[in-house]
């Protein structure tokens, strides 16, 4: 569940066109993403290390709140809690700061600004930024990045960990006002599940 979050999370993230350079078309879709009220999003994932699935995410700021068919995270600035549907539990974590750089979709998004060189294509309707690790070792090593010319919204990532990529596909992102309490887990919510505490 870790990885695929991972995954979405990302969302769930330098030639000159149409007047904008790559890293212009990048900082305007972490902007869209980086609502301080927060945003919420559908995607799909295909992938041929993890498997294909769909789900929902709300981000606000550091916050996030994943769901998938097989699980449901909630990430609250410091504790993070991920409900397994399968076992009915719940394990209880406190995230590193570089375990957040890889599940956080706000960090994630503004990952290009440090450790990647990137060009651009742009078609009539978006823009394609191409971006590749300085260093070969890093766990992402490339991406592909499609962003809307009209809402400046990713519609799309690729990216490549290790010899496999994995394609998400965003819809619906919208700014949403999220209350604090929806990146929290409410026991009352799951009365009958296990919660193991591992900080």
């Amino acid at each position: 569940m870790k990885k695929i979050v991972v995954l979405i999370t990302a969302v769930l993230f330098s030639a000159l066109s149409f007047g904008q350079t790559a890293k212009q078309v990048l900082d305007k879709a972490a902007a869209a993403v980086s609502s301080k009220s927060g945003v919420t999003a559908s995607f799909t994932m295909s992938s041929a290390q993890y498997g294909n699935t769909s789900g929902t995410i709300s981000v606000k700021g550091r916050k996030f709140h994943a769901s998938v068919p097989m699980a449901t995270m909630w990430f609250d600035g410091k504790t993070q809690w991920t409900y397994m549907k399968k076992n009915n539990e719940v394990n209880v974590t406190t995230p590193t700061e570089a375990q957040l750089q890889a599940i956080n979709p706000y960090n994630f998004i503004n990952m290009y600004k440090k450790g990647f060189k990137y060009t651009m294509t742009s078609s009539a309707s978006s823009h394609v930024v191409h971006l590749t690790a300085t260093n070969q070792k890093q766990k992402v090593r490339e991406m592909f990045i499609t962003v809307s010319k009209k809402t400046n919204a990713p519609t799309e990532v690729k990216m490549l960990q290790g010899t496999k990529w994995t394609t998400f596909t965003i819809t619906n992102l919208k700014n949403m006002k999220l209350a604090d309490s929806e990146f929290s887990f409410n026991s009352k919510d799951y009365p009958t599940a296990e919660v193991i505490d591992l900080r």
